[in-house]
């Protein structure tokens, strides 16, 4: 088993859930008392938070860079990063280390892909779907186009995920109003799936409420973080 390297860059909530499911994941395919190899490196989140605020994303490749590179040191055999806001300068990180990086939205792309699906909507937060980083990188590496919201659309979506689904509140109308969201783009723009950029839809929008299929980053990826894990080379 492969020791992977998790670089926390962004709430602990979500490297915590990260954590518990590669786990739950390894346990379920070894049987037993499995788990997995783990290297945790967890950054103050506040520091980043404020640099990421003023757009200074070449600070915080330097503080994560910093980051990675102990986490090789210290044993990992490929890294991780338990965020979908910080592939915007995975480009820097992968230059200071020698292991490989599992990228989240690479391999949610290649599932995609598999499926045979060329146009997707994407719901996440509010600044992800205005970065065109996650529409560039699925259209020029993939082939893939992507729509996104309106903007009165992720202005509901960002209040509801911070007012609801991050304390894990469900509620009715919410859900209804997502499903609303995504139908209207499965509509309008002929979209063939649906991307949720944050685990935390999956809880309100579960398989069989839309009629397209739904991508759940963080499942996709720890799905292959425990692939890789137990690949034998």
């Amino acid at each position: 088993m492969k020791t992977i390297g998790i670089l926390s860059a962004m709430r602990w909530e979500s490297t915590l859930e990260y954590y518990k499911l590669i786990n739950e994941e390894m346990q379920n395919r070894l049987g037993g008392v499995h788990s997995a190899k783990v290297l945790l490196s967890n950054v103050d989140f506040e520091e980043i938070y404020e640099l990421e605020k003023s757009n200074e994303w070449d600070k915080i490749a330097q503080i994560l860079s910093h980051e990675v590179q102990n986490l090789q040191k210290a044993g990992a055999d490929f890294l991780i990063i338990c965020t979908n806001t910080m592939p915007k300068i995975i480009d820097k990180l992968e230059e200071s280390i020698t292991i490989p990086v599992l990228h989240m939205l690479n391999t949610t792309a290649l599932k995609i892909k598999k499926d045979d699906i060329s146009k997707i909507a994407f719901l996440g937060t509010k600044s992800m779907m205005n970065e065109d980083f996650y529409k560039k990188e699925l259209s020029q590496k993939y082939g893939i186009e992507v729509c996104v919201p309106n903007d009165e659309e992720k202005e509901f979506i960002y209040n509801t995920m911070k007012q609801e689904l991050y304390k894990g509140l469900i509620k009715k109308d919410s859900r209804n109003a997502f499903i609303k969201i995504i139908k209207r783009l499965e509509m309008e723009c002929e979209v063939e799936g649906v991307i949720f950029g944050c685990s935390e839809i999956s809880n309100l929008i579960k398989k069989g409420y839309v009629d397209i299929p739904i991508y759940d980053i963080s499942k996709i990826h720890i799905s292959n973080i425990v692939d890789y894990a137990l690949k034998d080379e």
